[in-house]
């Protein structure tokens, strides 16, 4: 490293959200100022002598001397980087020009999002302009694309793998959809030549960006991981030539760019490659991907120090490409084994398991009938191909020529073997069927669920271990080394008594049964075997056990759980989140549109019905009020009636006993008019009662 600290430098970098913009801030955010000015060699040296004070050296000029990365947001909601200083919310040109003039470097992207264009040739123009006001000189880089060629005619007509080079910039002709972005890099050019002491342009012509993730070329990269289709559509012929560089060695130009600031303006950013696009697809934007350019960086190899991370390209490096996408997708294989005895329901939950996860379901039959289909389309006779296929389809049928006689002799022996044992497969087949299905890609991009295989110590052992694994560990009891590709992380080991599984079986509807291993016999036999396999001294639980991948063990029976649904629950609370791809935003917004109305039908049922109940509450409430009012009009009716009934004694008793006396009372008191009227009665009646006597 060069002697005193190196000063650090504000760099601003719209998009830092972007796939460009992320990988590009995160890399110059760990670069020191002027670093590319050594020669890689001496680093490599210094690195290889002694690497952890080299470490210790750059970590203490961190704070003072990296590049400081502050800028914009694509999405408002995205989460700032954590390698960003600061985010700019900009509300008005205004404010940007302000956060610009603070950055002495200023690097605009415009090969992601065209919209860009427009404010990047606004900043740079804005720039121009305050060039007196600048406390310090200022470095402007537009990031655009080699689209900008697209159109080019070849340097020499006569010689068409003659590539571009920097050099010939000045004749390029843009893409008919990429006008837009040349005419941004003529302006931009074009501003750094007034003052090129204060205010200085260049642009560089990025290949397309592959690495860390991906950009244009991860619709290839998910078809090719899901494995949803035979092969990976190449669009047009396939021959033409991509242009292409790894988004960190584009970001370790830029680097170079703010540390040497060369004399050429112009720069292309490109590998070594010489790939056409049918090479790149083997191993969006229609437009970008039917580019046919032929082009050579001399600027790069020449003047910059890049320790490139991929300089010959995207097939050469594609292993490490691979390694990236999958670290920067967070695709990781998941891989589980399903154990337990017949009848516990270790299809039904694998196959739960397999859709909740999007995993592979592996079950024994499907494998070797799979197998065995497709050794007998090999040695089939084969139609003659039609004059439309090319030399890639002559060369594949050459190839499967020489694997017709390996099918047949494999056929041959596993036919022998279902005869001498009565329609099964010696373990060595199925043990090889498996392995095979478990190496084929879509088990290794995205997993699977192992379903009750292996059954025995012995067939774990052939189907995990390395194959290759030194015998004389073998003898002296040591535990071979397992493939890590295959062997699986979860062991899930479903458990249940005899009694339990033997009323399932026996409650299980005739149509279920008919046809499967689930008869009476057939069961009864098929369980003993388990129990026999699985009380032994080495089973295949053990052979988990000792390469410290511990079963988690299920009571079936505790959960009381026909569907499985509680049992499912809690394999996936042990295993964790899905590791594979998500849905897509077009994906979420048409499920959530879905469960709207779906939302929406179900609000409009429940108040449908909720309508029709009250109606019929309401006429129940009526006819119920009415046939109350009814009877309460026959009791009053009736306890009127009872009540006359009940007075005519009484009224005849008085008429007779009491009204003659009641009569003369009242005429005596009209004629005395006494002070007391009432008193005078009462006298009256108690002295000439006839019931006094």
């Amino acid at each position: 490293m060069a002697a005193g600290p190196a000063r650090s430098r504000r760099v601003f970098l719209n998009h830092l959200d972007s796939y460009c913009g992320r990988s590009i801030g995160e890399y110059l955010s760990r670069c020191v100022v002027g670093a590319s000015l050594e020669s890689i060699e001496e680093e490599e040296e210094e690195e290889e002598e002694d690497e952890n004070n080299l470490a210790a050296e750059v970590s203490s000029r961190l704070k003072e001397g990296v590049y400081q990365i502050v800028g914009t947001l694509s999405k408002a909601e995205s989460a700032k980087p954590r390698f960003a200083e600061e985010i700019y919310a900009v509300s008005s040109r205004k404010d940007l020009l302000s956060h610009l003039l603070e950055c002495e470097i200023i690097l605009y992207n415009i090969t992601e999002d065209a919209n860009q264009i427009e404010e990047a040739t606004w900043a740079a123009s804005a720039l121009h302009m305050e060039i007196e006001h600048f406390a310090t000189p200022k470095l402007f880089i537009l990031l655009s694309t080699i689209m900008s060629w697209a159109k080019s005619k070849p340097p020499d007509p006569e010689d068409p793998e003659i590539p571009f080079t920097d050099e010939d910039y000045r004749r390029r002709k843009s893409h008919p959809n990429f006008m837009a972005h040349i005419n941004a890099e003529k302006l931009i050019l074009k501003l750094g030549k007034t003052n090129k002491h204060k205010f200085s342009t260049y642009v560089v012509a990025s290949g397309h960006q592959y690495g860390a993730g991906e950009g244009v070329l991860h619709y290839f990269f998910k078809i090719g991981w899901l494995s949803e289709t035979p092969t990976i559509p190449v669009f047009g012929d396939g021959n033409n030539f991509i242009p292409t560089i790894h988004v960190l060695d584009l970001a370790a130009v830029l680097q170079n760019i703010a540390d040497h600031r060369p004399r050429s303006h112009y720069i292309l950013a490109v590998d070594v490659s010489m790939h056409t696009l049918q090479e790149l697809i083997r191993q969006m934007h229609l437009d970008m991907l039917l580019v046919n350019l032929r082009m050579e960086s001399m600027f790069l190899k020449e003047t910059f120090n890049i320790k490139w991370v991929a300089q010959a390209g995207l097939v050469e490096n594609i292993e490490q490409i691979v390694k990236e996408y999958k670290q920067s997708r967070g695709l990781l294989p998941l891989k589980v084994c399903i154990h337990g005895p017949p009848g516990v329901g270790k299809s039904t939950i694998a196959e739960e398991l397999c859709k909740h996860y999007k995993l592979h379901h592996i079950k024994i039959n499907d494998v070797m009938s799979e197998t065995i289909a497709n050794l007998e389309n090999i040695v089939a006779p084969k139609e003659l191909y039609s004059d439309s296929v090319g030399e890639e389809g002559e060369d594949d049928e050459e190839e499967e020529g020489k694997n017709v006689e390996a099918s047949h002799e494999l056929l041959a022996r596993i036919k022998e073997s279902m005869e001498q044992n009565a329609g099964h497969l010696d373990d060595q087949y199925v043990v090889k069927f498996v392995k095979d299905k478990l190496k084929s890609m879509p088990c290794r991009n995205q997993g699977y669920v192992l379903d009750g295989f292996p059954e025995t110590y012995d067939q774990a052992k052939d189907l995990f271990n390395l194959e290759n694994e030194d015998e004389e560990e073998e003898i002296k009891g040591k535990i071979p080394k397992c493939d890590i590709l295959l062997i699986p992380e979860f062991v899930i080991s479903l458990t249940a008594s005899d009694e339990f599984l033997i009323n399932r079986i026996i409650n299980l509807p005739e149509r279920i049964v008919a046809g499967t291993h689930y008869t009476q016999d057939q069961f009864l036999q098929s369980l003993n075997l388990f129990r026999d396999l699985n009380t032994e001294d080495k089973t295949v639980l053990n052979y988990f056990d000792e390469l410290e991948i511990h079963p988690q063990f299920i009571d079936v029976a505790k959960f009381e759980d026909p569907e499985n649904r509680f049992i499912v629950k809690e394999i996936i609370k042990e295993i964790g989140e899905p590791r594979n791809y998500g849905l897509t935003d077009a994906e979420k917004e048409n499920l959530e549109r879905k469960a709207a109305e779906e939302r929406l039908v179900k609000e409009a049922q429940e108040k449908a019905e909720r309508e029709r109940k009250e109606a019929e509450e309401r006429a129940e409430r009526m006819a119920n009020w009415e046939e109350w009012n009814k009877h309460l009009e026959e009791v009053k009716r009736q306890e009127q009636e009872l009540l006359e009934a009940q007075s005519i004694p009484l009224r005849n008793y008085l008429m007779k006993n009491v009204m003659p006396t009641l009569m003369q009372g009242i005429n005596e008191c009209c004629k005395i008019r006494p002070d007391d009227p009432v008193d005078f009665l009462a006298e009256y009646l108690f002295k000439n009662s006839p019931d006094i006597e």
